[in-house]
């Protein structure tokens, strides 16, 4: 013990000083403090940094200092986020059999019948806590969590009973849970893939995943996780349950839809199924791919399903691109230039029209690149959804978690630097209400899409530099 001690004297007193920092962020900040926030988090993200530099190959040690980094959020109440409040009132309607995507929190606050009949769990002082909690913005909308999200919400709320807080540390497990299953299959994928295993840990020690997925109670893990998960498994050649898993991540978030298109060439160039010698990995497995991958998500859709059901739930998402503004950037450019032209806000038109575009775009990528290996497939992926999210009108903080995954298994860091620059997005909660620094905002895009042109041109300089060589020889 003693030499372990002296051996890791260090490193032990830098996650010594990040437990209590974390201690600080969970249970004694406020969100519209920025001023607090923002020297805890940079000082927390330099730790991670000295940690993941300092203990180098020692897997255990690292693993470990993880662990007790999101234990620390155990019993918090999250502070950054009001959205696991609506997560658990999902959880108690889906428990006691009604639909949450039929009912929102606001009509059993005017009386809906559907609603008065509920039990004890979710009546009276508690149900009020958690419609104020969650905001009346999110209390007059319709759940948009979907199936396999609300499996997990209904979880929290049976072993969480009538407590808030148990539903907390239950779902908090289950995010730690899924964390470690990331790292897990990460860190087969990148040995499978010869890369660097440690880099994993630019994820699991990464404080942006900490404090956004364990601390503020986020599902973009678990989602990472069937999504980590399915890749590995593409790559030993078992497509149907990588179509599975693949299908499970996006009844977790539907982000993964924008993934499907990308498959294209990774089926088409790969003519051989590593797990079925005898049948070609081609277009036939690809369209069975598509097949099981969808027939996946409709199976989680059908105990929903009813054309209410498709009214509410198309109506709330269609909200996230056609009325919700935060940490933009092109689009902030864009409705600068509406103010200038035409005198008002054009959300209701770009937000249409933004979409179109990034399908498009994820078209031409889909086609034209040669994503015959895996990381290449990635490195698409990579591109492809930082390129829907610069054209969001909506960027939370947590949403970066998925490019700065899938960016460890590719040769560029930007998301890496986007994952600390993010931070700036929680200026706009201050202590007199919402307002964005629009001026922190391009900040962070500046240094971020800065570090990505600089990346990109670096490795264009190297790849001709190599090619030359190669020529020579």
């Amino acid at each position: 013990m003693s030499s372990f001690l002296k051996l890791y004297k260090i490193p032990l007193l830098f996650a010594v000083i990040s437990v209590a920092l974390y201690a600080s962020f969970g249970y004694d900040l406020h969100r519209s403090n920025f001023a607090k926030l923002l020297p805890l988090y940079g000082a927390l993200f330099l730790l991670a940094y000295k940690l993941i530099q300092i203990t180098r190959g020692n897997f255990w040690v690292l693993f470990g200092f993880g662990i007790a980094f999101r234990l620390v959020f155990l019993i918090a109440i999250p502070n950054l986020s009001q959205d696991f409040y609506r997560f658990i009132w999902d959880g108690r309607l889906l428990l006691q059999g009604i639909n949450p995507y039929l009912f929102t929190p606001e009509m059993y606050t005017e009386g809906i019948s559907g609603l008065l009949s509920l039990p004890r769990w979710l009546n009276g002082v508690e149900a009020s806590e958690l419609i104020a909690g969650m905001g009346a913005l999110n209390a007059s909308h319709f759940s948009n969590y979907p199936p396999v999200n609300q499996l997990f919400f209904a979880i929290a709320a049976l072993f969480g009973k009538n407590s808030i807080l148990g539903s907390v540390v239950v779902l908090r497990i289950i995010m730690i849970l899924a964390d470690v299953g990331v790292f897990y299959f990460g860190r087969k994928l990148l040995k499978n893939l010869n890369l660097n295993p440690h880099t994993i840990f630019w994820y699991f020690l990464n404080p942006f995943i900490i404090i956004e997925l364990t601390g503020n109670l986020h599902f973009e893990g678990v989602m990472l996780f069937f999504l980590v998960w399915a890749l590995y498994l593409l790559f030993k050649g078992k497509w149907f349950w990588a179509a599975v898993l693949l299908g499970v991540s996006v009844s977790v978030k539907l982000l993964p839809l924008l993934f499907l298109p990308l498959f294209f060439n990774y089926f088409l160039k790969n003519k051989k199924d590593f797990s079925l010698r005898f049948i070609p990995f081609g277009m036939t497995n690809l369209i069975l791919f598509y097949a099981v991958c969808l027939l996946t998500v409709l199976v989680t859709f059908l105990p929903f399903l009813s054309s209410e059901f498709l009214q509410n739930f198309s109506a709330t998402i269609a909200l996230w691109f056609q009325n919700f503004e935060f940490n933009a950037s092109v689009y902030y450019i864009i409705r600068w230039v509406g103010f200038q032209t035409v005198g008002w806000n054009i959300i209701g038109t770009v937000g249409k029209i933004m979409p179109l575009i990034v399908m498009a775009f994820l078209l031409v990528l889909a086609f034209f690149r040669r994503n015959e290996t895996l990381p290449k497939l990635m490195t698409t992926m990579l591109f492809g959804v930082s390129f829907y999210f610069l054209l969001s009108t909506t960027v939370h903080p947590w949403y970066v978690a998925t490019p700065l995954i899938l960016c460890l298994f590719t040769k560029y860091r930007f998301p890496v630097v986007w994952s600390a620059a993010v931070i700036l997005s929680y200026s706009a909660y201050g202590p007199d209400g919402f307002k964005e620094n629009l001026w922190l905002v391009a900040t962070e895009y500046i240094v971020v899409i800065g570090y990505a042109v600089w990346e990109i041109l670096f490795f264009k300089v190297e790849e001709n530099k190599f090619n030359a060589n190669k020529l020579k020889l």
